[in-house]
């Protein structure tokens, strides 16, 4: 048997949690991303006291963008679902991307050797920052230049 899945949407349009439906019930009920469906998945599994409605979410993000997950958001008017914003300082796009205010680097190969620094969004300088170790363990700290494109030692 097939399954799909239901996000359950609360008044502020967060996601609460997503479950299991049956395949044939959505089918029999109005198909795939029908309020038919969602009302009928309502009378399966009742909403939890935070709940408004069921709107149904694609495993494969065939549909809505993406699966659907706790703390996501549901658009109705775009008929998406998109993620929690990442940091104050990034930007929702048209496509209903997050994007920081620095453009991800290109690379992640440090200057040094060739291996990789491992690194994440620094909201408190707004800026790229991150570490790489070379054979011997020594650990070497880097920011991300967006002007030359590249990682340079801290």
């Amino acid at each position: 048997m097939a399954h799909t899945h239901f996000a359950e949407i609360d008044s502020n349009n967060k996601v609460l949690r997503v479950v299991v439906a049956c395949e044939n019930d959505v089918a029999n009920n109005g198909g795939d991303q029908s309020v038919q469906a969602a009302t009928h998945f309502a009378t399966v599994c009742p909403l939890s006291s935070d709940g408004v409605k069921w709107v149904q979410t694609s495993k494969n993000a065939s549909f809505r963008k993406k699966f659907a997950g706790v703390g996501d958001t549901w658009n109705e008017e775009a008929n998406v679902f998109y993620t929690a914003e990442s940091f104050p300082s990034w930007t929702l796009d048209d496509n209903f991307d997050w994007n920081p205010p620095v453009a991800r680097p290109t690379t992640d190969e440090n200057p040094i050797n060739s291996q990789p620094v491992i690194y994440d969004w620094d909201e408190a300088n707004q800026k790229w920052s991150g570490f790489s170790y070379d054979n011997d363990s020594y650990r070497a700290n880097f920011d991300w230049n967006p002007d030359t494109s590249a990682w340079e030692q801290v």
